[in-house]
């Protein structure tokens, strides 16, 4: 008999690509276990092995994405270059990675309130640890007079970010520019509200 996408992805890729799918359906609230394990073609039981509770799956669709974020915005960071092709290529970095991840992005921000305390306190760690890194970055070219000081670093690390979080309300993948382009634009935005 031959192997099935279904038998061949792990079951826990296989949780997070049906609950994912069903949240952007349906919404997290509309959406049952037994439907996520029927449309994973798994037991409730294999779910619970892997995932202690529909909570659980919602976390892990948003913190997969922001660990790819950070592994990259590490990166970008630590990258031997001038502080501004640096920050450059992290404020492009976020957007096109949102983009590839919007769905992903968009159920966990119209679904976040669904976490418990404990699931939300440890989302808003991750955030913040993200956040501050980029916002390393902005005061590290403030600091060397690379960039201007007339903002606090706040709250061009709130102005990036509002874009960033707004990317699942108007972008669509046929509309006229490439997520690189939207990257781009942003990006430069960026950089020119930052320029002394």
């Amino acid at each position: 008999m031959p192997k099935t996408e279904q038998t061949t992805t792990p079951v826990p890729q296989r949780l997070l690509a049906a609950a994912t799918r069903l949240f952007a359906e349906q919404g997290y609230d509309r959406t049952s276990v037994q439907e996520i394990v029927e449309a994973a073609g798994v037991t409730k039981g294999a779910l619970y092995h892997y995932f202690g509770s529909k909570d659980d799956l919602l976390h892990e669709i948003y913190a997969r994405v922001l660990r790819l974020q950070q592994e990259r915005l590490d990166a970008h960071a630590e990258a031997d270059e001038p502080v501004e092709k640096r920050l450059r290529d992290a404020a492009a970095d976020v957007v096109v990675t949102t983009i590839a991840n919007l769905d992903d992005a968009q159920i966990f921000f119209r679904s976040m309130h669904h976490l418990s305390p404990e699931k939300n306190k440890q989302v808003r760690a991750e955030r913040r640890r993200y956040h501050e890194r980029f916002r390393a970055l902005v005061e590290e070219g403030q600091t060397a007079g690379v960039f201007s000081s007339a903002t606090p670093a706040d709250l061009v690390v709130d102005y990036h970010f509002g874009s960033v979080h707004h990317l699942s309300t108007w972008y669509r993948p046929a509309g006229p520019l490439t997520p690189q382009q939207v990257a781009d634009h942003l990006a430069d935005l960026l950089l020119r509200a930052l320029r002394p």
